[in-house]
């Protein structure tokens, strides 16, 4: 063996070690994109439109089967959209502190 194939041989480990370790940090340090955060609005729009489109439909329904003096409509779409504020907000809240913990276990 030549003294200098040895030398070699650890300078080749060494840059395949900094690549691996390159990739590595990249992978950790997982950059969203702009069209991740995009996506996070829709599905947080969808969260509150969804449940304040049922509540309309469920009032125009009750306003149809049992006419009052208030709005079913109205009170359906209240509640609705109540409720799907709260859905989102609870899911904005769960993904914000699984961001943290992770930042806190590195």
């Amino acid at each position: 063996m030549i003294p200098g194939d040895n030398k070699e041989a650890f300078e080749f480990s060494e840059k395949v070690k900094e690549k691996a370790q390159r990739k590595l940090d990249a992978k950790d340090n997982d950059q969203k994109s702009v069209w991740f955060g995009l996506g996070m609005m829709g599905i947080v729009g969808w969260t509150i439109v969804g449940p304040t489109l049922l509540g309309a439909a469920l009032g125009l329904w009750l306003d149809k089967r049992y006419p009052e003096t208030f709005s079913w409509t109205l009170s359906g779409l209240i509640i609705g959209l109540f409720a799907g504020c709260l859905v989102a907000w609870r899911w904005i809240n769960k993904e914000h502190q699984e961001i943290n913990q992770n930042k806190k276990d590195e």
